[in-house]
């Protein structure tokens, strides 16, 4: 039998999805068996996301974790994504449905929720395996998106070539150091959103080749202290794909990527974002026709084990859950 305790449950999990810079953009709202899933614009990033993508990748990963939570609890989630075009801000509606049996694998992903973390450094030298690249490339394929390893080390040099002029153009813009400065949190600080600093290394090593990692210190010396040397290897890159892109297609993308870094995290690898590229348009558009066969590319990760875990801080649930009931 679910309880309004069952249903804050799911959404405290739905709060540990991944976001751009931790900005954690969305509220939810319970209403009988029903949760909504609604945008937080306020959090939206206006210099590196003025059309809001970012943001629907990070909710439609928040709505994976609500499917997820629904079925760890015996039930079937039925899903409305984009259920009313009056209220563009209302994303998903998700009601509890008919009981059904909870499976080995939703237990195993469910208990990852807590657990993933964003890796921001180098990898350990341990090579994924083939098969589990091969399953997280079926798990996307069920959500409607593409997850494509990048093989060839011309093109693994050409996606970070991109990454790096796109962060260093980035760097001298002043919109978007403004945004690093909104959400890069001092050591000690007390908010539970943005990026803390324990959360990257003091001065990360470089990988051959070099993926340029967002710089939250702004030079001023934050950071996790050196301790693991060894973290160089560059790991598996992969693009994550649309064959549109639509609304629709930015919150099927948030859910294959979810799914995609709960399988993985599962077996002890994690995922390390790379958005600088996609946030110019210029430069999205390049990498859509030269290696993504013309779709449309919503995430570059690497994909490996990492030598350290860091520390995740979300909002708590008073925060995000909207107790007046209205989600539009």
């Amino acid at each position: 039998m679910r309880t309004r305790e069952d249903l804050e449950a799911v959404v405290e999990a739905a709060g540990w999805a991944p976001s751009v810079h931790n900005s954690q953009p969305w509220s939810f709202a319970i209403a009988g068996d029903e949760i909504s899933l609604r945008a937080d614009v306020d959090r939206r990033l206006r210099a590196a996301d003025p059309e809001g993508r970012e943001l629907l990748l990070s909710c439609g990963a928040a709505l994976f974790n609500v499917r997820t939570a629904i079925r760890a609890l015996g039930y079937e989630p039925l899903v409305r994504t984009l259920p009313d075009p009056d209220r563009p801000a209302l994303l998903a509606t998700v009601r509890i449905g008919p009981a059904e049996a909870v499976d080995e694998h939703t237990e195993v992903i469910r208990s990852e929720i807590p657990r993933r973390r964003t890796h921001r450094a180098g990898f350990s030298g341990r090579r994924v395996p083939e098969h589990l690249l091969d399953a997280l490339v079926g798990e996307a394929e069920r959500e409607g998106a593409r997850l494509t390893p990048v093989g060839a080390e011309a093109a693994i040099r050409v996606v970070a070539a991109l990454t790096t002029a796109a962060q260093e153009v980035q760097a001298q813009d002043r919109d978007f150091s403004l945004e690093m400065i909104r959400w890069g949190r001092p050591p000690g600080s007390k908010y539970r959103d943005g990026v803390p600093a324990d959360a990257y290394p003091q001065e990360a090593r470089r990988t051959h080749p070099h993926f340029a990692q967002r710089d939250y210190a702004r030079g001023q010396g934050w950071g996790k202290p050196d301790d693991q040397p060894m973290a160089t290897d560059t790991g598996v890159v992969a693009l994550l794909t649309t064959r549109s892109d639509t609304r629709a297609d930015w919150l099927r993308a948030g859910q294959a990527l979810q799914a995609v870094l709960l399988h993985a995290a599962a077996a002890g690898v994690a995922a390390a974002f790379h958005t600088q590229a996609l946030e110019h348009p210029q430069l999205r558009d390049f990498i859509r026709a030269q290696l993504c066969s013309g779709e449309f590319p919503q995430m570059v990760m690497r994909l490996g084990y990492p030598t350290s875990r860091t520390r995740g801080v979300r909002r708590p649930l008073a925060d995000v859950l909207d107790e007046g009931g209205s989600p539009g």
